[in-house]
């Protein structure tokens, strides 16, 4: 099933034609609107009106997440305040978070898109969909939830947690999809195995699963437990929230990326190079129909190959393959991205703590899990757990405050910890995806 068969069909000359059209006008658009865009056109040598093809996008600077923080909030907004209906933000303290803004356009745009990522899926207006994912500032909950609507079909916004009512609205309510992110997923169908509920024989069909890396292992045992087919979704805040790519029910090899209304690339994280089709680099995007917040050349820092073999489903975009790593130091933990510099943030706060400490990402009952050791001075440090515990809860308290991640603070005396003047290995990953 195609939700939009005059541009999701289109040959590829007509699509990178429309592609070509689009880019010229978001490209005089930002430059002529935003002064970051004006001065990094201008030092990198080009106006919109040298783009004359779209090999001319190599020539166009790239956008990375400190330019966004460092115009926070609304610096890189190319309409005023008054046509904003809609602010999303990441979490983050370091600095300031990335802000994303919406004109009714863009909310209607990113509506078809995840109408579109939905029908992709196999999904009608006669389904009901589960939305397990988080409501607020994060993108996904309400990504998914409009999409749903104007795909027609019924929608249960339970967002995040409470996982024994997920469980008993799964039962009652009879939903026939979930959107989640995977490692929930398979926490739920393992606790409702727990509870003694028989989760294959849901009305559950379809899974549309993201905001974290998964692998086909992983996916194998979702379809196992839950009795779905579990589909991979893409998207990021910054360049419209979920439903930029989808993977689609009937090829199920790698995600379509919507290049009607995004372009993507793969470069070398290092030298910044385009890397071939079926190489794998650090993905790009840049936003063509965005109003409020386009972005030009955007460095996602997730690692994927792009894939161009025609797919059964029809479809005749671009491809994407799962996401296998990151070019930088984000985590993402159960669907948040943190970086180690924001959890070091928190400690400058408090008296005595740092520079040394360590993060261990660990993944439990399908779930994942941060464990975080920081030293603190041997003038602070003291033998009194009372003390200590109410240090360790105020660390907890302001990780989850800020970031909107729940971690488990142990703090430790100086010298417990590597000291090097080299690199220190900061993070210790030991999820199995």
């Amino acid at each position: 099933m195609i939700f939009n068969e005059e541009f999701e069909t289109l040959p590829r000359e007509a699509l990178e034609a429309l592609q070509l059209k689009r880019l010229k006008q978001v490209a005089g658009r930002v430059y002529h609107t935003v002064g970051f865009y004006k001065t990094a056109f201008d030092e990198a040598g080009i106006t919109p009106d040298d783009i004359s093809t779209l090999d001319d996008l190599k020539r166009l600077p790239f956008t990375a997440k400190e330019d966004l923080r460092e115009n926070y909030p609304f610096g890189l907004f190319t309409v005023p305040m008054s046509n904003i209906v809609r602010l999303h933000a990441s979490s983050g303290i370091t600095g300031k978070p990335t802000v994303v803004g919406y004109t009714r356009r863009d909310i209607d745009i990113w509506s078809r898109l995840m109408a579109r990522s939905l029908v992709a899926a196999g999904l009608t207006s006669n389904d009901i969909i589960h939305n397990a994912y988080g409501y607020g500032l994060f993108t996904g909950g309400l990504g998914v939830h409009y999409g749903a609507e104007m795909l027609g079909s019924s929608v249960i916004p339970m967002s995040g947690g409470s996982t024994k009512k997920q469980l008993m609205i799964l039962q009652d309510f009879g939903p026939t999809a979930i959107c989640s992110t995977p490692s929930y997923a398979l926490y739920l169908a393992e606790r409702g195995e727990e509870m003694g509920v028989d989760m294959r024989s849901l009305r559950l069909r379809v899974g549309i699963l993201g905001a974290e890396p998964w692998s086909e292992k992983m996916r194998e045992k979702i379809e196992d437990k839950l009795g779905i087919r579990a589909l991979d979704m893409y998207g990021l805040s910054e360049v419209i929230g979920p439903g930029v790519a989808m993977e689609c029910a009937v090829g199920r090899d790698g995600m379509h990326v919507f290049e009607d209304h995004f372009i993507v690339e793969t470069i070398n994280p290092e030298t910044g190079e385009t890397v071939p089709y079926g190489e794998e680099g650090e993905l790009v995007f840049t936003s063509l129909t965005k109003e409020a917040f386009p972005l030009i050349r955007y460095r996602t820092g997730d690692i994927s190959r792009l894939m161009k073999e025609p797919c059964r489903c029809g479809r005749t975009y671009t491809r994407m393959a799962r996401i296998s790593g990151r070019s930088d130091d984000m985590l993402i933990i159960r669907g948040v991205n943190v970086f180690p510099s924001e959890i070091e943030s928190v400690f400058q706060g408090i008296e005595g703590l740092g520079p040394h400490y360590e993060l261990t990402v660990d993944r439990e009952h399908n779930l994942d899990t941060l464990e975080i050791r920081v030293e603190m001075s041997e003038d602070v440090f003291s033998d009194e757990i009372r003390i200590l515990q109410k240090t360790e809860q105020r660390i907890t308290k302001d990780i989850k405050d800020y970031l909107g991640v729940i971690a488990k603070v142990k703090l430790v005396g100086t010298g417990s910890l590597e000291h090097s003047e080299g690199t220190i290995q900061r993070v210790v990953d030991n999820r199995k995806i």
